[in-house]
C-alpha cells in the first residue's frame, strides 16, 4: 500500500479518480507542476486512504517511513534541511478533500519553527521581525488546531499537524457542513505537505487570489485581491484591507506579466475560468492552488461566448452551449446601470439580482392587469403566498416587507430571474398605498429596486433590463446545432402516467385546489389534481357556471361564494383528520420545511468568498450534493405524509406530485426543483404547506407572524 505521492507523480488515473485519491487541491498541484511546468513549491500529499485508515485504527503502519522518504526528497530539491538551525526548511500542512469544503478543515503554516530555527531564519532572511512573525503565526495556529503545547522537535510538530488535519475531517464544523451539503462522510481528506513560500517577507512580497476573468461580468481581465507583506489566510479572512490585483502592473510589472501568462496557460488547460491562489516571495511568483472558478449567470454566458468565438481557444460552440444550457431555459438578463438617484428609501435583503423600475402594485390582480396593459409593475407585498404567483410572474420586480433569502418570494423570484428585494422591514403596505419610513407612495407611483444590493429608490433609477446579448447568441447557436435547451417532458409525462386509471375528480376537488392555489388554469389544475387538462378544464367550467369561480386574466379564481364553500369543504376535511392531528402534523412539518428552504436556497445561491452569490451550477459536485439532500428530504417527507394521507386520502396527491417532481429532477431537469413555471417540488411543497395551515384552522399571516412560514 502506497500512502504518499510527490506533487509531480505520474498518476494513471482519471481526474475523478485522482481527486478521490489525493484530494482536489493536490490534483491541481499535479496539473500545474507536472503537466504545465508552472512555478509550484515542491510538495507531497498523503492520500485520503491514509486518512481513512488513521480514523479507523490510528496511525497507519509504514506511513512514517514514506513521509521521511518524501521529506528527504524535498530537502534535496530545495537545498535546506527540515529542523536545521542554520538554514531551516519550513513546511505548510494543508487539507484538501475530494470535494471542496472551504474553511471546514485545517491548515497549519510555518511548521518546523522553534527558538533555534527562528534564529536561523532570522539570519538567512536578514529580518528578525519576519522570523518572529512567522514563529508567532505558527504557535498560534498550532495551539488552535492541535490543541497542545508546541513541541520543540520539528518532526514531532509535523506528525502532530498531519494527525490534526486528519482529525479535522470529523470536526463538528466539517461534519455539519457535509450534512448540510450532502457530502459523503467516507471520502476522507488528503494532506499536502509543501515547502513554505513567504508573502510576508517584506514590501516586495505578497499573497493573493485571482480569477482569470471577472466572475461577476465575464470581462476578459484578471480579477482578484492582493495583500503585500502578508501570509496565508490574510486575504480571504475578510479582516484585512486588500488591493486589486491590477496594482501589480505598476508595482511589479514583471510579476503581473508572468501572472497573466500563467492564467492564460491554466485557462486553456481547463478550457474554463480558473480561480488561482498565489504567493510572491521577494519578487518571485509561486502558484499554490487552482480550480475551476465560480461565476454569475451573466458572466457564464459572456465567458462561454467569448471563449468559443476565439479561434485559438479549445472550446467549441457546442461545448459552450452545453456548458450553460441550464441557464438558457430562463436566459439571464443584462443588469441595468443605476443612475444617480440619491439616498435609498430603505434597504432590504438582495434576494435576486437586477435593477428595475416600475409602477407600484399591491395585489397580484393589479400586477396581472398592469402587465396586460403594457405597464412595468413592481409587486409590493408584506409576504407572498400561492395566490400571488400569477402577479409575481407578470411583475418586473418584487418587494416584500418580511422574509429572508429562503422565503417564497426570494425562491420564486430567483427561479424566474425576476429582480427582488425581501425583508425590507421599513415597508408598510396599506390599501392601495405603502409607506417607507416617513414617505407615503401610492399605487401607480414609480420605484426602483436593486436586487443585487437590496436598495429601494423613489422614481426611475434604472433603465430597462433585457435578455443578455450573449444568451441570445448562445440560443442562436443551439438552434443552428440542434441542441435542445429546455422543455423536457420528465415531469409532465410522469404526471400523466400517474393520473392514468385514477378515480375521477369532483368539483369539490377543484374547489379545494383553487382555495389553496389562489389562481389556476386547466393545465396547472390538472397537475394539482393528477388528471388530464380536459377533465380539469371541465371542472373549472362547472364552478364558473355555478358562480363559484370566475375568470381573471386568463385564470380561474374563487368568488366569495366559492371561497365560503371551499372553507366548508376544508373544515369537513379537518374534522375527518381531526383538527388536533392537523395541528400536530403542521408542527412536525416545520423541521421538514426548514430543510427544504435550505436545500432550495443552496441550489439557487451559494457562499463564495464569504458572501451569498447566485449558484452558476458550474460545480457538478456541489450540485450533486444539493440533490442528495433533496433525495434524503423526500424520503423523510414521504414517511411523514404517508400516515397523514391514510386519514385524509386526498393528501396522497401531494405525495405523488412530490415524487414525480423529485424523479424529474433526478432525470436531469432542474426546473422541477424550484421553478414556478412547472409543478416543481417547491411549488407542490408550498401548496401542501398552505393546505396544512388551513386544515389546522390557522392562516398564513398568523404563521408568518409566529415565524413558522
Amino acid at each position: 500500500m502506497t500512502y504518499v505521492f510527490a506533487y509531480d507523480h505520474r498518476h494513471d488515473l482519471s481526474p475523478t479518480e485522482l481527486r478521490a485519491l489525493i484530494g482536489g487541491k493536490a490534483a491541481g498541484l499535479v496539473d500545474m507542476a507536472r503537466e504545465l511546468k508552472l512555478p509550484v513549491p515542491p510538495a507531497f500529499t498523503i492520500s485520503t486512504v491514509a486518512c481513512k485508515a488513521y480514523l479507523a485504527g490510528g496511525w497507519p503502519e509504514g506511513l512514517d517511513d514514506e513521509i521521511r522518504q518524501h521529506l528527504a526528497r524535498l530537502e534535496e530539491r530545495v537545498g535546506r534541511r527540515f529542523g536545521d538551525p542554520s538554514d531551516p526548511l519550513l513546511l505548510s500542512v494543508r487539507s484538501g478533500a475530494p470535494v471542496s469544503m472551504p474553511g471546514m478543515m485545517d491548515t497549519i503554516l510555518n511548521v518546523g519553527l522553534n527558538d533555534a530555527t527562528e534564529v536561523g531564519l532570522s539570519r538567512v532572511s536578514g529580518s528578525p521581525a519576519f522570523a518572529a512573525d512567522c514563529h508567532a503565526r505558527f504557535r498560534q495556529l498550532y495551539r488552535e488546531i492541535v490543541g497542545a503545547a508546541v513541541p520543540w522537535d520539528p518532526w514531532e510538530q509535523l506528525r502532530s499537524c498531519i494527525e490534526a488535519v486528519f482529525r479535522s475531517w470529523n470536526s463538528d464544523r466539517a461534519r455539519a457542513y457535509r450534512a448540510h451539503e450532502g457530502i459523503d462522510e467516507t471520502l476522507g481528506t488528503g494532506v499536502t505537505v509543501q515547502v513554505m513560500v513567504f508573502g510576508n517577507r517584506g514590501p516586495d512580497s505578497g499573497t493573493g487570489v485571482l480569477f482569470t476573468r471577472n466572475p461577476a461580468t465575464g470581462a476578459n481581465s484578471l480579477y482578484g485581491d492582493l495583500m503585500f507583506n502578508a501570509q496565508g489566510e490574510d486575504v480571504v479572512a475578510g479582516t484585512h484591507r486588500t488591493e486589486p490585483v491590477s496594482c501589480l502592473d505598476a508595482r511589479m510589472p514583471e510579476i503581473a506579466a508572468e501572472l497573466r501568462r500563467c492564467a492564460t496557460v491554466l485557462e486553456r488547460y481547463y478550457a474554463d475560468l480558473c480561480d488561482i491562489e498565489f504567493t510572491i516571495e521577494q519578487r518571485k511568483l509561486w502558484l499554490l492552488q487552482v480550480r475551476v472558478g465560480k461565476r454569475s449567470p451573466q458572466a457564464a454566458c459572456r465567458i462561454a461566448v467569448e471563449m468559443a468565438e476565439a479561434d485559438d481557444f479549445p472550446l467549441s460552440r457546442a461545448e459552450a452551449v452545453k456548458r450553460v444550457a441550464h441557464l438558457l431555459v430562463d436566459p439571464p438578463k443584462a443588469s441595468a446601470r443605476r443612475v444617480e438617484a440619491g439616498e435609498p428609501l430603505t434597504v432590504g435583503l438582495p434576494a435576486a439580482p437586477g435593477v428595475v423600475a416600475g409602477e407600484i402594485v399591491t395585489t397580484p390582480e393589479a400586477a396581472v392587469e398592469g402587465a396586460a396593459a403594457g405597464r412595468r409593475v413592481i409587486l409590493v407585498r408584506a409576504q407572498t403566498s400561492p395566490e400571488d404567483v400569477r402577479g409575481m410572474e407578470r411583475a418586473v420586480g418584487i418587494l416584500t416587507a418580511t422574509g429572508g433569502l429562503a422565503s417564497h418570494a426570494a425562491v420564486v423570484a430567483r427561479g424566474w430571474g425576476v429582480p427582488a428585494v425581501v425583508g425590507a422591514s421599513a415597508v408598510r403596505i396599506g390599501d392601495g398605498f405603502l409607506t417607507i419610513g416617513e414617505r407615503t407612495l401610492r399605487a401607480g407611483e414609480t420605484i426602483t429596486i436593486d436586487g443585487s444590493t437590496g436598495e429601494v429608490f423613489a422614481g426611475v433609477a434604472a433603465g430597462a433590463s433585457e435578455v443578455l446579448p450573449e444568451a441570445l447568441r448562445l440560443l442562436g447557436w443551439a438552434g443552428e446545432l440542434g441542441i435542445s435547451i429546455g422543455e423536457k417532458e420528465a415531469g409532465p409525462a410522469a404526471f400523466a402516467k400517474a393520473a392514468a386509471g385514477g378515480a375521477a375528480r369532483t368539483p369539490e376537488d377543484a374547489l379545494r385546489t383553487l382555495a389553496v392555489k389562489g389562481f389556476a388554469d386547466a393545465e396547472s389544475a390538472a397537475a394539482a389534481l393528477l388528471c388530464s387538462p380536459e377533465e380539469a378544464g371541465a371542472l373549472l367550467a362547472k364552478l364558473v357556471a355555478e358562480r363559484l369561480a370566475e375568470s381573471a386574466a386568463g385564470s380561474i379564481r374563487l368568488t366569495g361564494a366559492g371561497e365560503a364553500l371551499a372553507q366548508e369543504a376544508l373544515a369537513e376535511d379537518s374534522r375527518a383528520l381531526r383538527a388536533e392531528r392537523a395541528g400536530a402534523a403542521l408542527e412536525d412539518f416545520q423541521a421538514l420545511d426548514r430543510r427544504l428552504k435550505e436545500t432550495v436556497t443552496a441550489w439557487q445561491m451559494r457562499e463564495i468568498g464569504g458572501t451569498q452569490a447566485l449558484n452558476d451550477h458550474s460545480d457538478v459536485e456541489y450540485d450533486a450534493g444539493v440533490l442528495c439532500r433533496l433525495a434524503a428530504l423526500h424520503a423523510d417527507a414521504a414517511a411523514w405524509l404517508g400516515p397523514l394521507a391514510s386519514g385524509l386520502p386526498r393528501l396522497a396527491r401531494y405525495g405523488e406530485r412530490l415524487r414525480c417532481a423529485a424523479a424529474a429532477v433526478k432525470a436531469g431537469d432542474p426546473r422541477y426543483l424550484a421553478s414556478p413555471r412547472v409543478d416543481s417540488y417547491h411549488s407542490v411543497w408550498f401548496e401542501l404547506h398552505e393546505d396544512l395551515i388551513r386544515l389546522a384552522g390557522r392562516t398564513r399571516a398568523s404563521e408568518v407572524a409566529a415565524g413558522r412560514a
